[in-house]
């Protein structure tokens, strides 16, 4: 009998436990400012979810939060993306909103290599987003983001970013540029010792090659490396897409020796060291690779035509490369 008297006061513990765990879910979550913003990335456990959003400026208790995503049973239905509370929010709603149960929310998608004017155009086309910067030129639109003065190619973090139906676009632009800011500066701090950048901005722009450059994931380390060492003997980086870049709308989608010929600020076949600014949005993989390339003496690489590079030392062996997988040559 005892054994089912403590069985009984087990499970009325663990329904009120429930219940009070139920009832803190619908309270409004107390926020270190009128709004704050996480980056949820893909792969991240509730847990930490829980902790990030304690970290912040959600004043609460992170093992509380976690609890209520285990219990809730919702737990895994955490997606990836970015995100924005305001004050009022409820632990029920955060967690609605992360597994995308709120239908108010729209996404927006920035896709890692696109530039700065292909986002616009794909801001201005998402649904229920209001276009607050229509008619704004990217200087005035830096300007409205707090920075002012510095060119918007490369500056926006590539990630899902959720709105609220009636946003501003800049809205959602600012989340971007903070966010890039953070994963920036995550990326400097984790450069190697003998890293060529000087700054964290020549680490964007360095990135920012390296994503349009690399085909495949496990290229991207080397691709870094290739430049670098080319940094270190002021050998021209001699990238074709920056030439692309430089040549802006007029470019056909075919790249002739003409182009590589004509000097612009981003012909780094004309112009020695990094172009002056980034020429797309870099994701996290191209930042990290920026600051830690791969170990290599490699100086040159040429496509193989499936997705992955060849790499060479010496020119000789890169003229090689280039006779094999470019001109069909033994």
């Amino acid at each position: 009998m005892w054994l089912i008297g403590l069985a009984l006061a087990a499970a009325l513990a663990l329904g009120a436990a429930f219940g009070g765990l139920w009832w803190w879910a619908g309270q409004a979550l107390p926020l270190a400012q009128p709004s704050v913003e996480l980056s949820v990335e893909q792969g991240l456990t509730p847990r930490t979810v829980a902790q990030n959003w304690v970290e912040a400026g959600v004043q609460t208790s992170p093992w509380m939060l976690y609890q209520w995503f285990r219990w809730s049973g919702q737990a895994r239905g955490i997606r990836a993306g970015s995100y924005e509370v305001s004050a009022g929010v409820t632990p029920r709603q955060l967690l609605s909103m992360m597994v995308q149960g709120d239908e108010s929310l729209a996404r927006v998608k920035l896709i890692e290599g696109w530039t700065f004017r292909r986002w616009r155009q794909e801001l201005a086309q998402s649904p229920g987003l209001r276009a607050a910067s229509q008619g704004m030129s990217d200087e005035a639109i830096m300007a409205e983001l707090g920075a002012p003065g510095l060119a918007p190619e490369g500056q926006f973090f590539p990630d899902t970013y959720a709105y609220a139906k009636g946003s501003s676009d800049l809205a959602v632009m600012r989340r971007a540029h903070k966010a890039m800011v953070r994963h920036l500066e995550a990326a400097w701090a984790l450069r190697s010792p003998d890293c060529p950048l000087s700054t964290p901005q020549q680490a964007l722009i360095l990135a920012s090659i390296v994503e349009k450059e690399t085909g495949h994931e496990a290229d991207r380390g080397l691709i870094a490396a290739v430049f670098c060492n080319r940094l270190r003997i002021n050998m021209p980086l001699q990238t074709d897409p920056t030439v692309i870049y430089g040549l802006g709308a007029s470019f056909d989608g075919n790249l002739r020796k003409v182009h590589l010929q004509t000097d612009t600020p981003f012909n780094t076949y004309t112009r020695g060291g990094l172009p002056p600014t980034p020429i797309a949005m870099p994701g996290k993989a191209a930042l990290l690779a920026a600051v830690q390339p791969a170990s290599t003496r490699a100086l040159y690489f040429v496509a193989q035509g499936n997705g992955r590079s060849a790499f060479s030392e010496t020119l000789t062996e890169h003229n090689r490369a280039v006779n094999r997988y470019q001109r069909n040559r033994p």
